[in-house]
């Protein structure tokens, strides 16, 4: 990767204490990576955040992505201001709407949500940037810049972030795609009046590291199969051309059977979308996604026949910058 940054999503999906969590992010910061993010699964993304804030010097923190529905945009950039202070302004803040099946699962109505996600983030930089939205409680802004990036999955959520955002953080858009996301993002902030040079792209991206480098495509295959029963990464996916593979995976996810919907993964989806084998393998596709566009490759390690918190200290110190 040589100069260019490279960053870690940690996954609160994963059974793991908040400090252990921690424990890896200063493990990140001592092998010289950019930034560490945190999801939001089964944890708090913006808690943790903070968390690791606290425990760290120099390494961006932040989050990929926060569920802009589990939090008004007022308490959102409240939390934002605090972390950016107690961070000395490392924060970057990743927005997205999450996921239509699992908002309804939590009695949550997703309500036109591009318009949403445009309006919140409008309200947040707002607060950040000192316009007072309540009576009571007026903003007298942060003393730092909190770069917030959006989810961006389609073109149409590209061009979101280009008239409001600082850029974008897609996930699971293959490289070819994700050309074409920052081709709308940024022909759009230039539209807006606004600086498409400043725009920028941080993006999460399955890593699967292993010298078993057909282990390491089954476990992409078996990854990018789970992810297959969301709405949205098929609709991503079918725009990246994988219309085939998509239609193959959800027949066989009416049989429940994700080993079956692995087997519908084609090794060319894998190239697109992931990195995986050897570490020079994965150093290679690391800088193809930095070429395709990715300012910012982040990696989500994935385990291949290890645990997902060993196998991403092994990626860290092996993937170091």
């Amino acid at each position: 990767m040589g100069a260019h940054r490279l960053g870690i999503v940690l996954s609160t999906a994963t059974k793991a204490p908040v400090r252990e969590l921690v424990n890896i992010a200063q493990l990140a910061e001592a092998h010289g990576f950019s930034a560490v993010l945190v999801n939001e699964g089964r944890g708090d993304a913006i808690a943790c955040a903070e968390a690791i804030a606290l425990s760290t010097k120099h390494i961006q923190v932040g989050t990929n992505i926060a569920n802009i529905y589990y939090r008004h945009p007022f308490l959102m950039a409240m939390t934002a201001e605090t972390i950016a202070d107690l961070s000395d302004g490392r924060l970057v803040l990743g927005l997205g709407i999450s996921h239509r099946p699992l908002l309804e699962s939590l009695g949550i109505e997703m309500n036109k949500p591009r318009a949403y996600l445009r309006s919140y983030t409008e309200t947040v930089k707002g607060i950040l940037d000192g316009k007072e939205v309540s009576p009571l409680f007026a903003s007298s802004g942060s003393a730092h810049k909190t770069p917030i990036l959006l989810a961006g999955l389609t073109v149409e959520s590209a061009r979101v972030a280009g008239e409001v955002a600082d850029g974008i953080m897609p996930f699971l858009a293959s490289m070819t795609y994700l050309t074409t996301l920052l081709e709308e993002a940024k022909k759009t902030a230039t539209e807006k009046g606004r600086d498409a040079d400043k725009f920028d792209c941080i993006m999460s991206i399955p890593t699967f590291l292993s010298e078993d480098v057909s282990a390491a495509m089954s476990a992409a295959k078996n990854n990018l199969a789970f992810f297959a029963q969301l709405p949205n990464y098929r609709l991503q996916w079918r725009r990246c051309g994988f219309e085939e593979e998509v239609d193959a995976m959800e027949e066989a996810w009416k049989t429940g059977s994700r080993h079956r919907a692995a087997g519908c993964v084609s090794k060319r989806m894998v190239e697109q979308i992931c990195v995986y084998g050897s570490p020079q393998m994965c150093r290679e596709q690391l800088a193809a996604f930095n070429s395709s566009g990715a300012a910012m490759p982040v990696l989500a390690v994935s385990p291949v026949n290890e645990n997902r918190l060993s196998a991403t200290r092994s990626a860290i110190k092996i993937l170091a910058p």
